[in-house]
């Protein structure tokens, strides 16, 4: 079992507004944000609220289990589209994802991105914003990153504890 890093809202949320102010700092005209889901999605939402810009969501499943602390799967499977309300998706991309474990993950999102149908040709630059890095993807150059692990830790994010929540728990915490 994985050494764990327990985060709580106010520290997840204090880690965002830290991966926000390193993206606004940095001068980057972002055209569209794109979050790899499910991990992306709460940064993703943040970021575009303080900064005002549209997003975009890239479903993608590397890891496979029923709890927790799941394993990675050999294929990385994506949504055949991509979800937005932009009409015109183009320029300037910021692709967010809440950690890199391997960095295989948000390798093949730039590649998919970069080929798929409705953006192909039409992406300017494409930078990359995590909050966490693991040593195991010390290599890959992400453009912003909160915190470099030292370790090889299970991150345990505040909301990850419905994964092991069922409905009978949902319906015995109602009853009180």
């Amino acid at each position: 079992m994985a050494k764990k890093l327990h985060i709580d809202w106010s520290n997840y949320n204090e880690l965002c507004e830290e991966l926000i102010l390193k993206i606004a700092e940095s001068g980057y005209q972002i055209d569209i944000i794109i979050a790899i889901m499910r991990g992306g999605a709460i940064p993703a939402d943040l970021i575009s609220r303080v900064l005002k810009k549209d997003t975009a969501y890239l479903c993608a499943k590397s890891y496979s289990g029923e709890k927790t602390e799941d394993i990675q799967s050999k294929e990385i499977v994506f949504s055949r589209e991509i979800s937005t309300t932009v009409k015109n998706m183009q320029g300037n991309v910021l692709l967010i994802d809440d950690l890199l474990d391997s960095s295989r993950t948000m390798t093949e999102a730039i590649k998919f991105l970069k080929n798929y149908g409705p953006l192909k040709g039409k992406i300017k630059n494409i930078k990359t914003a995590v909050i966490w890095r693991k040593p195991r993807a010390a290599k890959f150059p992400c453009d912003y990153v909160v915190k470099d692990l030292t370790e090889d830790l299970w991150v345990v994010q505040p909301f990850e504890k419905m994964e092991s929540v069922t409905i009978a728990d949902l319906k015995n915490k109602k009853k009180g």
